[in-house]
């Protein structure tokens, strides 16, 4: 039986679906990237090689932010940024979604669609503030479990207005209406409260958002910032049991429809990946080049704005 797989690479979490014929999930898996992603991935690909016996992978696809690394380590067929990806993984479950709300670890985007096809798209890239990193700082902060962040915020009946454009006005503001007694479930809800504001103010900034919305990445799982956006855009919002994972499937289903047929190796673990960088004294520019090494053998090279260094 063939299969594909689809792999996002992010700053925080990657995650990995594997997906027949028919686009149906034979297995995924969802870790934490820890700041190496080759190694991130091979942990990932052996989580989902146990459930692979008797499929050939016959495509093999990257999206996220170490995209281009990951496909080099996969031998990818496909590599495409994660506006494309989500796309794709959405409109395969939700053909007439006209809006995708996703909220990352490190960023965040809307992608806005018209009859199946991408008409406008923002991200925001800039500042951690309003992301699943910034929730999970104030959660530590606040000593309370981020699986318990969002239902504690649907305790609240008066949420706490925190200013959150940025984290450092942000964690500042929390840190002191907490000296002044409020409480955590106003806490907690005022900043799942600030994050839809901040995202709609910020990203969604004169977009014009149509129903169907979809929500998805890793903080589409927080009831309390879904709670918000569905009371703040006066509109249902819907949240897919794998929403986390809609840029993975996206990838592996562009996987599928450009495979060329042969089978791809996932026997990975043994592979010496490197990477090397220096910057070029060649000229003015000064060109920082990165050097992709694959079994000590020079693949590939990034950051060049001449072709001095194109694998040499």
């Amino acid at each position: 039986m063939n299969c594909y797989l689809g792999v996002d690479i992010g700053s925080i979490s990657t995650k990995g679906v594997v997906i027949d014929e028919n686009n149906n999930i034979i297995t995924s898996s969802y870790i934490w990237t820890e700041g190496n992603p080759v190694n991130a991935v091979k942990n990932l690909i052996e989580n989902l090689k146990e459930k692979l016996n008797g499929y050939a992978v016959k495509g093999i696809g990257t999206t996220g932010s170490a995209r281009k690394l990951i496909g080099l380590l996969l031998n990818a067929n496909i590599v495409k940024n994660e506006i494309m990806a989500h796309a794709i993984g959405t409109l395969s479950l939700y053909p007439d979604a006209k809006t995708i709300l996703e909220i990352g670890g490190q960023d965040s985007k809307i992608i806005l669609l018209n009859n199946g096809i991408i008409t406008d798209y923002a991200m925001n890239t800039l500042c951690a503030a309003g992301t699943g990193s910034f929730l999970s700082s104030q959660a530590k902060r606040l000593n309370i479990p981020i699986e318990e962040f969002g239902p504690l915020s649907l305790k609240s009946t008066n949420p706490v207005k925190i200013a959150a454009r940025c984290t450092v006005f942000a964690e500042s503001d929390l840190i002191h209406k907490a000296q002044l007694g409020y409480k955590k479930e106003d806490i907690v809800a005022g900043l799942c409260k600030s994050i839809v504001l901040n995202y709609l103010n910020n990203v969604g900034k004169g977009k014009q958002i149509k129903s169907p919305v979809i929500f998805q990445g890793g903080v589409s799982k927080n009831v309390g910032v879904l709670k918000y956006f569905k009371e703040v855009l006066n509109t249902d919002v819907i949240v897919d049991p794998n929403s986390h994972l809609m840029g993975a499937l996206g990838i592996a289903i562009l996987a599928k429809k450009n495979s060329d047929g042969k089978i791809y190796s996932l026997d990975i673990q043994n592979i010496k990946f490197l990477t090397k960088a220096n910057e070029c004294k060649g000229c003015s520019n000064n060109c920082e080049i990165l050097r992709i090494y694959k079994d000590n053998k020079l693949i590939d090279s990034w950051g060049n704005r001449c072709d001095k260094y194109i694998k040499n």
